[in-house]
């Protein structure tokens, strides 16, 4: 494979064998974390994967690792990273190369008692999409468009839902 081009036609094809092959239905999504010993990492298992999270030395951390409010903007570029090249695929837009870069702000200080005007959550969040494509404007529009209305995490982030969550005690070692 040597083009972005070629990548997508393979995944219009696996696109579109995946969708008449589907029974429908959620899929499960599950995320194991833990965190480490003497050093505070919290090591994040996702099916046969692990991602490190930490911390920087300003916050007794080792900077192993992106901090979770980084990761949710890494996790929002991939997510719209994928969906283009999902619908990119599916509505025969040709693309050249593609990159995303996502930028929001999260104010640590939110943390400190009194701060209540300060939100505990990331904000602000932008992306920024650079592709080269020799498809007009008003088809990469269409493709946005698409993008927009359905990246999960994208629409997630603008449409955050209930999280609910309990605290079981474990036992000693």
């Amino acid at each position: 494979m040597s083009s972005l081009r070629e990548y997508l036609s393979q995944k219009r094809a696996a696109l579109l064998a995946r969708r008449e092959s589907q029974a429908g239905g959620p899929v499960p999504l599950r995320a194991s974390v833990t965190a480490e010993g003497r050093s505070g990492v919290r090591r994040i298992r996702i099916r046969d994967f692990q991602i490190l999270s930490d911390s920087g030395p300003d916050f007794a951390g080792y900077d192993l690792g992106p901090g979770s409010p980084e990761l949710q903007a890494g996790v929002l570029g991939s997510c719209v990273t994928h969906i283009f090249l999902i619908k990119a695929a599916e509505l025969e837009v040709p693309l050249d190369s593609l990159a995303v870069d996502v930028a929001a702000e999260y104010d640590p200080r939110a943390q400190a008692p009194g701060n209540l005007d300060i939100p505990v959550y990331p904000q602000n969040f932008r992306y920024e999409v650079r592709v080269d494509s020799p498809a007009s404007d008003e088809e990469l529009a269409r493709l946005h468009a698409e993008v927009e209305r359905v990246c999960p995490i994208l629409n997630l982030i603008r449409h955050p839902q209930e999280i609910k969550g309990q605290v079981v005690r474990a036992a000693s070692a």
